[in-house]
């Protein structure tokens, strides 16, 4: 595989050539972790396209896929293209996914600048997966103007998304009993801003009520640097009758306009890129256990622990000392 001609037909906006460019960036393989490190030096070389990169999580249930979906339709109208990374959780047992975001978003994916790519969370924590990042770089040069990322929606754990995104979003459902329990502090102060979702119908007293508690606790959180006065704020909409999200991208222009004009959204780009390099330093470390001579010395002195002869922390201490050693 070419990778010069690879990255000129994904800057051509070839929609199977991004396909493919996500599967080789996604793969485990030594080889092709060697092209997708060229194929991404290439298009950073070649294309200065900047997304708008949103990350979304919430609790499962809270209406994720149709937000994205009813969001995705209204940008397209406003003549923006779109792509939509979704991360679906992965079995512990089998390591498979459903992958079914497609068929959530039924009318989206059929949309010509719209393009939706679900992938597996596999064994990585924080709601995204592995290669995500490297993903959303492939989309940009692709040429779409909005990146959404949608992450698997355990909750209060995915804070990675925020490291990868210009904006945080957090979906809400209202009548969520405590609702201040429901997702705790921690990602509450990585979130831009707090949507409470279906609120129509029967439910629309209920997620005014919820979108009044969460506006009080924002209130309560330290203000930071990178927001203007008012934010990080609390809203409802409705997915489902596509209701309060034009008024949710406005906010959403609005502080990504302030943070440009304060020199904070470029401030903030320069941070993540640190962050992962630090990230790519450590997950290259941890590859180096599954070494076959590594694991094997492992399944050895882990025999060892079982029975009894040695202590978790001293095998610990001596196995660190023997690859210490080997280097």
């Amino acid at each position: 595989m070419d990778m010069t001609e690879l990255a000129a037909r994904i800057m051509a906006q070839d929609r199977r050539a991004l396909a493919r460019a996500i599967t080789l960036v996604e793969s485990r393989r030594a080889d092709h972790r060697a092209q997708t490190t060229e194929l991404i030096e290439i298009l950073r070389a070649k294309s200065d396209k900047q997304a708008l990169r949103i990350g979304l999580s919430g609790t499962p249930g809270v209406g994720k896929s149709t937000f994205i979906e009813s969001f995705g339709l209204m940008l397209l109208r406003e003549g923006l293209r779109v792509a939509v990374l979704a991360v679906d959780p992965s079995s512990a047992r089998s390591g498979g996914s459903i992958l079914g975001d497609k068929t959530r978003m039924e009318y989206l994916s059929r949309e010509p600048d719209a393009f939706i790519r679900p992938s597996p969370a596999s064994s990585h924590l924080g709601g995204v997966a592995r290669r995500t990042r490297e993903a959303v770089a492939l989309c940009e040069a692709a040429g779409f103007d909005v990146v959404l990322i949608e992450t698997v929606g355990v909750g209060q754990s995915e804070t990675v998304v925020a490291e990868m995104s210009d904006l945080f979003l957090l979906l809400l459902a209202p009548a969520g009993g405590d609702e201040l329990q429901g997702v705790k502090r921690g990602i509450m102060e990585m979130a831009d801003l707090i949507l409470v979702n279906k609120a129509d119908g029967d439910l629309k007293p209920a997620a005014q009520r919820t979108c009044a508690d969460y506006a009080g606790a924002l209130r309560l959180l330290r203000k930071r640097p990178q927001d203007p006065e008012g934010y990080p704020k609390a809203m409802t909409v409705s997915a489902l009758q596509v209701e309060g999200l034009e008024v949710a991208w406005a906010e959403m222009q609005k502080l990504v306009a302030w943070r440009r004009e304060t020199g904070h959204f470029d401030a903030r780009r320069a941070g993540q890129a640190e962050y992962w390099f630090g990230q790519e330093v450590r997950q290259g470390l941890l590859a180096q256990l599954d070494a076959p001579e590594v694991r094997a010395r492992m399944q050895t002195i882990g025999r060892e622990v079982a029975q009894g002869r040695i202590t978790p922390t001293a095998a610990s201490l001596d196995m660190l000392a023997e690859l210490r050693a080997s280097r």
